[in-house]
């Protein structure tokens, strides 16, 4: 593998919401806490191999590793430094990090401040465009994997696997169940908001899941070039390029030679996401190694189907059912007629198990604990309740908030 740089090189940026300390009602102070550590407004601080930076909304804050790092264990101490550093400047504003992919009773409507400094032309024509003032927009916190790749081979077998491996991704790292004060009915509301929040150029987002494209050329030539000729009539100053308008699920990278996956929800703590991350990848490798089925079947995998049983999952969570045996059979279980999604993962990890072992920092250990208590929103509704009141939304994300601050998982 390493002839095509397939995991070598990883990168992972973690969105958290900045929440008042007393009421936990968002706090639109992501440009004072970048000031406060430079000196000055700016988009971006780096710190060594680290960096904290700014998103579309003024209540979010990303922190991420700016430099590719060879292995992904590593970082779980890392963020956990980073949170407690940019804990102590929000405490100084009176405020804290919340973890999990949406707010659970924010007002977008009323309660968006978008970026107003630097880049704000990006973001304004973005939001002339498509109204960023709704919940897909400015209430959306995620976690990205980025995964890097050497050759255009190496970037069509990665993208090939990555494909496959998409639609069971909200199964496990579905963390958005409340919106608004109340239980959505989705395991993973942010997708479910995240997949129809640019309807008025439908190709931006595609299904969400990536065409069966195995090269740069055919990147290029399916992907990129539809997305300039369908946004040129609402952008004739070009102010939005191709690369950043693409919102599938995954997203190549050529300029950098990685692949972004996107569909993760943003866990409740550093350790969380990175295990979660460890796993993906083993299962990914195997994937790429042609563990479980031939790199002709992952290619010939249909969007179609892959996306039917993404929103499955995106509803449904570790309990959707999957009955597509030919996606099955990708994994080796053709001889199943049907299992969840989440036995999928506790067999998948099994197979990974020796990877998860290695890796070392708690990874197995936690690994092991969320696939055996369900993905974060089942453990966040089990602790709600069935008709959650603002009162136990707030108890409950208040918790997850020192789950954060402690580098621990959320268990109910």
């Amino acid at each position: 593998m390493s002839g095509d740089g397939l995991f070598t090189k990883f990168g992972v940026e973690l969105e958290y919401m900045l929440v008042r300390e007393d009421s936990l009602d968002v706090a639109p102070i992501a440009d004072r806490i970048l000031e406060r550590i430079a000196g000055g407004i700016t988009n971006e601080v780096e710190r060594g191999i680290m960096g904290w930076s700014n998103e579309l909304a003024l209540h979010v804050i990303e922190i991420k590793n700016s430099e590719p790092v060879p292995a992904l264990p590593m970082l779980a101490e890392k963020f956990q430094h980073e949170v407690a550093a940019l804990a102590q400047v929000a405490a100084e504003q009176g405020a804290i990090l919340l973890p999990t992919a949406m707010h659970p009773w924010m007002n977008p409507h009323t309660e968006t401040l978008l970026w107003p400094h630097g880049s704000k032309e990006i973001y304004n024509t973005y939001n002339r465009i498509f109204n960023c003032q709704g919940h897909g927009w400015s209430n959306v916190q995620s976690t990205h994997l980025n995964l890097g790749f050497a050759t255009d081979a190496g970037f069509g077998r990665l993208h090939a696997a990555i494909r496959v491996l998409l639609p069971i991704l909200p199964a496990i790292a579905a963390s958005s169940p409340a919106v608004d004060g109340v239980l959505t009915g989705w395991l993973d509301t942010r997708l479910h908001y995240y997949r129809n929040n640019q309807q008025r150029i439908p190709s931006i987002t595609g299904q969400v899941i990536p065409e069966p494209v195995f090269s740069e050329a055919e990147y290029e030539r399916e992907i990129y070039q539809r997305l300039r000729r369908d946004i040129a009539p609402h952008d004739p100053d070009g102010v939005l390029e191709a690369e950043w308008l693409n919102s599938r699920g995954a997203i190549a990278r050529f300029d950098r030679n990685a692949i972004e996956i996107r569909v993760l929800d943003i866990q409740e703590c550093p350790l969380a996401d990175v295990s979660l991350a460890v796993l993906i990848c083993a299962v990914l490798e195997g994937l790429t190694a042609g563990r479980w089925s031939a790199s002709v079947e992952l290619k010939a995998a249909e969007t179609v189907g892959l996306a039917e049983i993404f929103s499955d999952t995106v509803r449904e969570g570790e309990q959707a059912v999957i009955d597509n045996c030919r996606y099955l059979a990708l994994f080796d279980r053709g001889g199943s007629a049907a299992m969840t999604a989440g036995e999928l993962w506790q067999e998948l990890a099994t197979d990974c198990a020796p990877v998860l072992a290695e890796a070392g920092y708690g990874i197995q250990q936690s690994v092991e604990t969320m696939l055996a208590h369900g993905p974060l929103s089942r453990r966040i509704i089990r602790a709600l309740g069935a008709n959650p009141n603002r009162e136990r939304l707030r108890e409950v994300y208040r918790e997850l908030g020192f789950c954060l601050a402690q580098g621990r998982l959320f268990l109910q």
